[in-house]
């Protein structure tokens, strides 16, 4: 970088950019830098600088200059600027001696209008303000070596040779959103959002059904967008949206800038972590190779498309610093872009078998953890080729889709959840694989290599005394030591230290937080009734009332009658609890209300006792003593929950309206079920003063979620596998309560004995 340069800088918070800043204050100290960040949420863009200086690869330099120092070398030499591309119009400084635009989005699949949006509208927004400069600047256009499209040979440091009309698709792109929201509100595509709702969210409430349907339209919105993206650079010659958009990015800057400031194009090519700065194995997140790698490493990857020869053409973030800097320090003519490949394929290839094979060896000298079960061997490829392995991933989805549909349907139990965490272990493998295969195959079976003489030549013009520091041959690169002893240590040590300790299984019940002894009546403990707080259920609890005050003789018939209507209830209840709760409680028309309070009292209330978790009880009663409120809700009737209503401060139940001494078979008012319970919760703790956020909710069905989502501590106890399935994905505390005192048959028939 010349002598008191001026350098504006896009991208500054991303990998590469950060490489950059660093490497500017630490080796350039006459520069000065304008940073263009935008400012997020309620961080402006100076907080997120001053964020983004406390990263580790800003740690080295810290350490050496000092704190001190180091915040007056910002406060002198850079300068934030608090805009972004592609929504505003920018006021660049006129002094401007180099421009760096190292701003993209970096995913291979985004929605096409955002990939349009930064990485073609971001480059003629930049690249417009700088026309308005009385002195352009050098730019450096930092882009990607797979611009090249798909494609086979050697590949020329020269402008891309397409006719795409790059400000034609930026407009199409740009009101693809607009289309794909108005095609996602047609009849079909709701009708189909909303059958998917009621089918995964039904029994949750109409509320949760149409929050679920919204939600699935617009990842519907997305899924098209990204789809949309991908077609069209597969039509036009690129593999995804993000190397079309980088082309066309490169051809907006080449009809801006050409003939009006100097231009330089960069394309590096897999860019992955320091080889030497600012020290070995510094990287910011997973890049391009890294998921791949760490799947390995966890036995996820049992096979991946690529070609064992072709080349997979890695870079280490450091060269790439290195050769931008240099490519700013040379302006070609005004008139003459520069083009620069920095990859390593051309003068160090390193083939996909061998990146495999180092791999595998590190792997198996330094094992993965499996999460206290001892460690994880690493598969044997047999490179089998595409195709194949798209064979295998269609006959896993289809037999894994089988199997969560089974599941969804079986009883839930502890064997059930086991049943259902390995097989979401193996969706997740295959979702992996699946995601990765289709973005990351036709980079690993690329026959293509991007020459570099160039590049080489830049390398070689540096001042012999600065080559070593500065410089920038990947034939510098010992692909076993860096891959083995540098990359695969610096991905993996996160990983390592997260699944080092226990299998990883739901958490446990949070404990009960007090208040150092005294009465905290600003929490709620609310807990659901059947299979939540006692081992039965509402057709159980009808059974005991029905068969303690029925002849022995007519048991059979009461029996067979129960039998005739469960399909009817059992249909009602996947459709919704209310529903089920209407037309099973009008099994009580008829009953004497006097009599059955006189049978709950004499007999049935010990046997609901002794039916209860023990686990359960304990827990009532750890609340109680941190003073919380607690609050049993449930959808059977009053009368038969009396003999538990001592452990709580209130009791929400159903009510049987009666007429003339007995029951008439309706409900006094709707059940609290599903979404009614979490209304009645929030008005509950409104009126009383109660804090969601550090109560407790305990419930076992997926009618419950509502329930257990309004608090800040829910707990899923014996959950049924819909309700396992959101606990687990929202880490929710998963409680395993199965021992009451007598096993059910026992219970049963001494009550009714």
């Amino acid at each position: 970088m010349p002598p008191h340069s001026h350098l504006l800088l896009t991208g500054a918070t991303g990998f590469l950019g950060q490489a950059l800043l660093e490497r500017v204050l630490t080796s350039y100290p006459e520069t000065r830098v304008t940073l263009l960040i935008r400012g997020r949420g309620s961080a402006s863009a100076g907080d997120r600088l001053t964020k983004l200086l406390r990263r580790p690869v800003f740690a080295t330099w810290r350490e050496r200059v000092g704190e001190e120092q180091a915040a007056k070398i910002v406060a002198d030499r850079v300068t934030v600027l608090d805009a972004e591309l592609g929504s505003a119009e920018l006021a660049l400084p006129g002094d401007l001696t180099a421009a760096i635009h190292a701003a993209s989005t970096v995913s291979f699949d985004p929605p096409i209008d955002d990939a349009f949006r930064t990485n073609v509208q971001g480059v003629v927004d930049l690249y417009q303000a700088i026309r308005q400069l009385d002195q352009p600047p050098h730019v450096v256009h930092v882009s990607t070596a797979y611009v090249a499209g798909t494609r086979r040979g050697s590949v020329p440091e020269e402008s891309l040779d397409h006719q795409v009309a790059w400000r034609t698709e930026l407009a199409a792109a740009s009101g693809a959103r607009d289309r794909v929201e108005q095609d996602s509100r047609r009849p079909e595509v709701l009708r189909r959002a909303l059958a998917t709702a009621r089918r995964e969210h039904g029994k949750a409430g109409p509320q949760s059904t149409a929050a679920a349907a919204e939600q699935w339209r617009r990842e519907w919105v997305d899924r098209q967008l990204i789809e949309y993206g991908r077609l069209r650079a597969q039509t036009l010659g690129w593999p995804d949206v993000y190397t079309l958009t980088k082309a066309l990015g490169e051809r907006a800057a080449e009809e801006l800038l050409t003939g009006v400031a100097p231009l330089s194009v960069v394309r590096p090519a897999i860019v992955e972590s320091a080889l030497r700065h600012p020290y070995p194995g510094w990287i910011d997140g997973f890049k391009m190779a890294d998921p791949l790698i760490i799947a390995f490493g966890r036995g996820v990857l049992p096979e991946f498309p690529g070609l064992p020869d072709g080349v997979l053409d890695v870079i280490p973030v450091d060269l790439v610093v290195n050769a931008t800097i240099a490519a700013a320090a040379a302006p070609p003519p005004v008139a003459e872009p520069a083009y620069y490949h920095v990859g390593s394929g051309a003068r160090n290839p390193l083939t996909f078998r061998a990146m495999y094979d180092n791999v595998r060896e590190y792997f198996t000298d330094h094992p993965m953890p499996d999460g206290g079960r001892g460690q994880i061997k690493v598969p044997t490829w047999d490179f089998p080729g595409a195709r194949r392995v798209g064979r295998m991933l269609r006959t896993g989805e289809r037999v894994l889709t089988a199997a969560q549909r089974t599941l969804l349907a079986t009883p839930a139990g502890q064997r059930t959840r086991r049943w259902q965490d390995d097989l979401t272990r193996e969706r997740d493998k295959l979702d992996f694989l699946r995601r990765y295969a289709d973005l990351y195959g036709v980079y690993t079976e690329a026959e293509v290599l991007y020459s570099d003489s160039r590049l080489l030549a830049l390398h070689r013009a540096l001042p012999p005394d600065r080559i070593d520091e500065h410089g920038f041959d990947a034939a510098a690169i010992d692909w076993p030591h860096y891959l083995q002893q540098v990359h695969c240590p610096a991905i993996t040590a996160t990983v390592r230290r997260a699944t080092a300790g226990r299998p990883g299984t739901a958490a446990s019940a949070p404990p009960v937080a007090g208040n150092g002894g005294r009465p905290d009546a600003d929490r709620v403990a609310i807990f659901d009734l059947e299979g939540t707080l006692v081992a039965s259920n509402v057709i159980e609890t009808y059974l005991l009332a029905r068969l303690a005050d029925t002849p022995r003789g007519d048991w059979l018939a009461e029996l067979a009658d129960l039998a005739r209507g469960l399909p009817r209830y059992f249909a009602a209840e996947r459709r919704d609890r209310g529903e089920f709760l209407r037309t099973f409680l009008r099994r009580y028309a008829d009953a004497d209300e006097a009599a059955l309070h006189r049978l709950v009292a004499d007999r049935l209330g010990g046997a609901l006792l002794r039916r209860a978790y023990p686990q359960a009880l304990r827990r009532v009663r750890q609340h109680r003593a941190a003073g919380h409120r607690t609050v049993l809700i449930t959808g059977t009737i009053d009368v038969l929950v009396q003999p538990l209503a001592p452990l709580f401060d209130e009791v929400v139940a159903s009510r049987l309206h009666t007429r003339d001494g007995r029951y008439s078979g309706f409900l006094e008012s709707p059940p609290l079920v599903g979404e009614a319970r979490a209304a009645w919760l929030r008005r509950y703790a409104q009126t009383a003063g109660v804090s969601l956020t550090d109560s407790y909710a305990y419930g076992d069905s997926y009618s419950d979620r509502p329930l257990l989502a309004a608090v800040g501590n829910p707990v899923a106890v014996n959950p049924d596998p819909q309700l396992y399935r959101h606990a687990r994905r929202h880490r929710w505390a998963v409680a395993e309560w199965t021992s009451h005192t007598l096993p059910a048959a026992e219970t049963f028939a001494e009550t009714v004995a």
